[in-house]
């Protein structure tokens, strides 16, 4: 007696309590999609501005996969505008299943072809199955290859999950690498109130696709994945670097371990980059020391010095209080300066955080 085959062998698996509530076959409605694409171009307009760079990396037919970054809810209507009016490639959303049980917007989801993520499902593959019908169709799929908005106290990506490498080396299909910033103003992670006044201008690029050859043709091994998944993740950081013309973290932040409690190195406790003090566009930059005033600056403060002691040096503070040494130990004045070493006007202050990552 032959045992039947698992979900994961390209089966439809049966249904009961933990399994998802469709498994229908991908496909779309042509007027569906020209009414959505309708109504978001009109309305995405009305709230924000956009800078666009990259169509020349959209390939016009076949199946693609685009990579954005995550930083908000407010980025997919973003990215769907990016892809569709100006890559002119339908977007199709890998979207969390419970949205498409919603009356009318779920009805509306499957009628333009969006997948849905089955979560802490048993048949978590089924989206991914669906996903390769997609792209074996020609579509154009949206991958966050993060899963979910990143928790990187900066902003910038962090490590991502394998669903976007296992779809690109299963199927052949290219990955397009796109960064975006803005969408985050206009609806922070977390927050329910957009801010839609005044107009935000959010800035997103599409990179060249992503070099996975060295993966082709070998098993797709966890660390194979993970591998790959690290390269699509650098292109997008690279990308979004040259967006916010800021250094990216050289150790992206890494959920599981910030949950671990273990600090990994180039990271502070807090999960921030340890040498970063990039402050994100919209934000105040913190407070810093004061510099030491320069002579062109210095003016009526400079000549006023004289009138009051200046503060002691943390090294030398306890000198003027001390007693003094006998004189067959004393060394004489010129010696004693001499001897340690010149101190500044004002403490030495570390890189300003500006423009720094």
């Amino acid at each position: 007696m032959s045992t039947p085959p698992s979900a994961g062998q390209g089966q439809t698996p049966p249904r009961g309590h933990d399994q998802p509530t469709s498994s229908r076959a991908w496909g779309y409605s042509r007027g569906w999609r020209l009414f959505t694409a309708t109504v978001l171009r009109v309305l995405l307009r009305l709230v924000m501005k956009h800078e666009w760079q990259g169509r020349e990396y959209f390939p016009r037919t076949g199946g693609v996969i685009l990579a954005p970054n995550h930083m908000s809810y407010a980025d997919w209507p973003t990215v769907a505008l990016f892809s569709d009016a100006y890559g002119h490639r339908f977007p199709v959303f890998m979207i969390k299943s419970p949205i498409f049980k919603v009356p009318f917007v779920g009805h509306l989801l499957y009628k333009v072809g969006e997948l849905p993520v089955y979560r802490d499902r048993s048949d978590a593959g089924l989206v991914l199955r669906q996903a390769e019908e997609a792209l074996r169709a020609g579509a154009c799929v949206i991958v966050y290859p993060e899963g979910t908005a990143t928790r990187d106290p900066d902003l910038w990506p962090m490590v991502g999950k394998t669903g976007a490498a296992r779809l690109a080396l299963t199927t052949g299909a290219p990955v397009i690498p796109v960064a975006h910033w803005g969408a985050q103003f206009i609806l922070p992670y977390g927050s329910k109130r957009p801010h839609l006044f005044p107009r935000r201008t959010v800035r997103m690029v599409a990179g060249a696709p992503v070099d996975l050859s060295k993966y082709q043709g070998q098993r797709l091994s966890a660390s194979t994945l993970r591998n790959a998944t690290a390269d699509i993740m650098a292109d997008i950081t690279a990308l979004l670097a040259k967006i916010r013309q800021q250094t990216p973290p050289a150790v992206p932040y890494d959920p599981a371990v910030a949950g671990s409690g273990e600090i990994p190195a180039g990271r502070t406790s807090s999960g921030a980059p340890a040498a970063s003090g990039a402050t994100p566009e919209g934000q105040d930059p913190p407070a810093s020391p004061e510099p030491p005033a320069s002579p062109e600056s210095s003016g009526s403060s400079a000549s006023a010095s004289p009138a009051s002691p200046a503060p002691p040096e943390p090294s030398a503070s306890a000198s003027p209080a001390s007693p003094a040494p006998p004189a067959s130990s004393a060394p004489p004045a010129s010696s004693a300066s001499s001897a340690s070493p010149p101190s500044p006007a004002s403490p030495v202050l570390p890189a300003s955080p500006a423009g720094q990552a």
